[in-house]
Order: C-alpha cells, then structure tokens, then sequence
C-alpha cells in the first residue's frame, strides 16, 4: 500500500510538472511570436499599412487586424475569459501604424496573460471554438498556427513596399 501511494505521488507530481513545462512552453512560444509579429509591425512603413498587393484581399493593416481579432477569439473562447477587446480590430476607425500595432501587441498580452494563469485541467478542459469540440490546449495551438501563418502572407506585402521584412526567429 506504502509503494502504491509513493508511486501515485509521484505519478500526480511528474503529471503537474509536464502540465507547467506545457504551459510553459507554450508562454515561451506566444512572447516569441509577439516579437516576432512586432518587428512586422515595425517593418512595414507607415504609408504602407494600407497596401494591397491586390484588390480582393486584405491590406496589411487588415492581415494583422485578423491576427489580433483571432487572438482574441480563439483564447476567449479557450480559456473562458472575456475579450479586453472591444469590437473588432479590422473594423476600427483608425488603421494607422499606432493603431493596429497596439491592438496586435494587446492581443498577444491576452494570450500570454491567460495561459500564465492556467492549469493543466484547464488545458484539458472541453470547449468549443469557433463550432468545433476540441479541447483548451489544442485551441491555443491552433491559434498559434493562425497567427504564424498570417504573419507569414504578409512577407511580400512588406517586400512589395521596398523595405525588408524580419529575419526569421525560430529561438
């Protein structure tokens, strides 16, 4: 019965352990991604946040509004917690430069901030994001996906306006 306990023990707390170094993990990920995301922000000329390299899609102000907006989503919808953000980032007013990189970079705090303040049962909790059953911790890595990838499709519009897009920051 002793060695039965002992190893149940042992079993929670090396459970409790990977769940941080998830956490953990994850937070590294997301304050890399907010740099990262950052030095786009800080890439694209002020005149540029407007550009379309084509008329049926999005401005690069736009692209980053979407990330922001996701962000937002996917992690309200994960965790529980209410949006800090009023409305929609791709519908505000104001598009400038200021603007977007603000809403972006408080998009990417919420992320950070929530999961800080999460659990492993919270990241094996069942949610429903966006109409679909996954569970917490997915949520929180298809966001990541998201936003990796439309970061990415704004590597050219960055090129396209004469300047020169982040070194990639894979560490």
């Amino acid at each position: 019965m002793k060695k039965l306990t002992i190893t149940l023990m042992l079993f929670f707390a090396a459970s409790a352990a990977f769940a941080q170094t998830m956490i953990a993990k994850q937070v590294a990920d997301w304050e890399r991604a907010k740099k990262y995301t950052q030095a786009y922000l800080d890439a694209m000329p002020d005149a540029g946040y407007a550009f379309k390299p084509t008329p049926e899609i999005r401005s690069f102000a736009a692209q980053m509004d979407h990330i922001a907006d996701a962000n937002f989503a996917f992690v309200s919808a994960a965790s529980g917690k209410k949006s800090p953000f009023e409305g929609s980032a791709e519908k505000m007013t104001d598009q400038s430069k200021a603007a977007v990189s603000k809403a972006v970079m408080e998009s990417y705090d919420f992320v950070i901030n929530t999961l800080k303040g999460m659990t492993e049962a919270d990241l094996a909790k069942d949610v429903k994001v966006f109409g679909m059953d996954m569970k917490a911790g997915v949520a929180f890595e298809k966001a990541f996906e998201h936003q990796t990838h439309h970061r990415g499709q704004t590597t050219p519009y960055i090129r396209m306006k004469g300047a020169t897009p982040p070194n990639e920051m894979l560490f």
